[in-house]
Formats: C-alpha cells, sequence, structure tokens
C-alpha cells in the first residue's frame, strides 16, 4: 500500500455539487482488482476510476491514458460521467494529451475521445464532450415492458416507446408520454432488482415549458446497486444511449439539454449534439471539489 494521487468531482452540473459526484485514483497502477472493487465500496459513490498508463494497444490507437471503472458491484466497460471527470482529473494533475484539444481515453469498451471545450462541436460553455461510443439496441418484449412499468408504478398508456440500450452500460429506455408522469414512478427495489433492469425514464419537454430554443429532454435513471436501486443525478452513458435513439428514431433532434435529478434534489445538466459526420457528443461541466492522497 502506497499513497496515490485521488481526486473527488462533480460532473454534469452548472455548479458544484449538484451533480453526479466521481472519485478517481490517479496512480493506478500495481492495484489489484480486489483491492479496486473494495475501494469502490468503500468510497459508495456511483462509481470509482483508477487512471493507469494506456496497454500498448492502445497507445498504438493513440490513447492517453487507460481508464477502469468500478461500482460498488463491479466493474463497467464504460460509463460517460467517469469518463468527462477522470479526464478533467488527469488534466487537473498535469495530464498533456497528445492531441492539444484532444484526450483520448482506453477503458474496457475500447478508446473514447474526448474533447475540450475550445474544439467540441457546439458547445456554449466551458466543458468537455466524449463522443458516444457504439449502441447496440433491440425491441424490448411486451411482456417485459409490463413487468417494468408496473415495477415503477406507471401504466403501459403511459409508455411511447420502449428499447434496449447498451454502450458497455445496459439500460432500458422508456420514452414517456410527457413530463408529467416521470415524477410519478415510484420505483420498487425488490421487483426491479429481481427483472435486472436499469430503467431510463425520459420524456420531452414542450416547447413552452422548456423555456429554451432547444428541445429539452427530462430523465430519470433508475440503476441496480450491491444493496438494491438508487437513483443517478446525471448519467452520461443513458444520455449517450438515448440521443442516438431518439434521434434515429425521429422522436426528438439535435442539439438538444438534458435535465436530471430533479426527483433527488439535484440539477444535472448536459448537452447533446452532433457533428458534420453524425457522431453525437455529450458535453457537460466538471467540477473539481476535492483533492489530496489516498492510501491504496
Amino acid at each position: 500500500m502506497q499513497p496515490r494521487r485521488f481526486a473527488q468531482l462533480d460532473v454534469f452540473a452548472h455548479h458544484a455539487l449538484q451533480g453526479n459526484a466521481l472519485a478517481v485514483v490517479l496512480d493506478g497502477e500495481g492495484i489489484g482488482d480486489a483491492a479496486m472493487l473494495d475501494f469502490a465500496r468503500w468510497t459508495n459513490l456511483s462509481e470509482t476510476t483508477f487512471v493507469l498508463p494506456p496497454t500498448p494497444e492502445g497507445a498504438a490507437g493513440g490513447a492517453d491514458y487507460r481508464l477502469r471503472i468500478f461500482t460498488p458491484a463491479g466493474e463497467l466497460a464504460f460509463a460517460g460521467h467517469p469518463t468527462l471527470g477522470s479526464c478533467q482529473a488527469w488534466l487537473n494533475a498535469g495530464g498533456t494529451p497528445r492531441q492539444a484539444q484532444v484526450v483520448v481515453q482506453e477503458c474496457a469498451k475500447g478508446l473514447v475521445s474526448i474533447q475540450r471545450s475550445s474544439s467540441a462541436s457546439g458547445m456554449d460553455h466551458a466543458g468537455l464532450a466524449f463522443a458516444a461510443p457504439p449502441l447496440q439496441r433491440s425491441e424490448v418484449p411486451a411482456g417485459l415492458q409490463a413487468q417494468v412499468l408496473a415495477a415503477l408504478a406507471l401504466q403501459a398508456d403511459d409508455l411511447l416507446a420502449a428499447q434496449w440500450l447498451d454502450n458497455g452500460s445496459r439500460w432500458m429506455g422508456l420514452l414517456m408520454r410527457s413530463t408529467d408522469m416521470l415524477p410519478r414512478a415510484q420505483p420498487n427495489a425488490a421487483a426491479l432488482r429481481t427483472l435486472g433492469v436499469k430503467a431510463g425514464l425520459c420524456a420531452i419537454h414542450t416547447p413552452s415549458s422548456a423555456g429554451t430554443a432547444e428541445p429539452v429532454l427530462e430523465v430519470r435513471g433508475i440503476t441496480l446497486t450491491a444493496h438494491g436501486i438508487a437513483e443517478d443525478p446525471a448519467t452520461g452513458s443513458l444520455n449517450a444511449s438515448l440521443a442516438q435513439w431518439l434521434g434515429a428514431a425521429g422522436h426528438i433532434a439535435l442539439p438538444y439539454r438534458v435535465q436530471q435529478g430533479a426527483a433527488i434534489g439535484r440539477a444535472g445538466r448536459m448537452r447533446l449534439v452532433a457533428d458534420a459526420q453524425g457522431q453525437i457528443w455529450v458535453q457537460g461541466q466538471v467540477h473539481s471539489v476535492l483533492t489530496g492522497q489516498v492510501i491504496l
């Protein structure tokens, strides 16, 4: 065990303490898998990350660093707010990317590009943006849809569309008819754990209620944890998947903004844009909250 640089950050919020908290161990070499998982359980945050040098294959592909992402229950191939938060922590600690305005992260999902504010397409304030990874999506059987809606205390008539969404983190995307329906959802922890479903509820604000020139998507991310369920204040992986699905299906036009976390007293905020090549970027601000050392 030895002292290692450590940071805690708040991701996807206009102001610190309103978004999604992340713990980052910046010197991850030499920490075993079991110790990583133990530390993730100890932090008790939705995700804890460990920054390491890229593998030879990753370095050959242009990776600046490698990231391992843990929840208290296990490792993830990819997640959104850990991607932006870890990138900002690495930059804050003196990391120098090979390209001035682009950082390349290696993770179990592959290589992920992260743009800094001055180069990201359509970014309108300081922050970072990650390129949404390739998405696998499929239909949700009607019977399972009904079970999940019942576990959320919602009705079949409340639902417009549903899809399985998987970009390294698997969600059931549920597009609801109205934003009024999202606060009504009352997740049944036992039922959702039995079904093994992380539910990504969303609904599009009407133009008059949004108050912005761009569409606004309201989101709730109901996640599974080691001991039950929890609600995410801002979920990059889910929102990347939602943008790819909803945009391709014609439900919403990009660019648009996301509001998430209201049900748990947070104000998660991000913006989804598509560049000229059709690549979707998930953009948000990152705030450094705590820096120091951890003994691992």
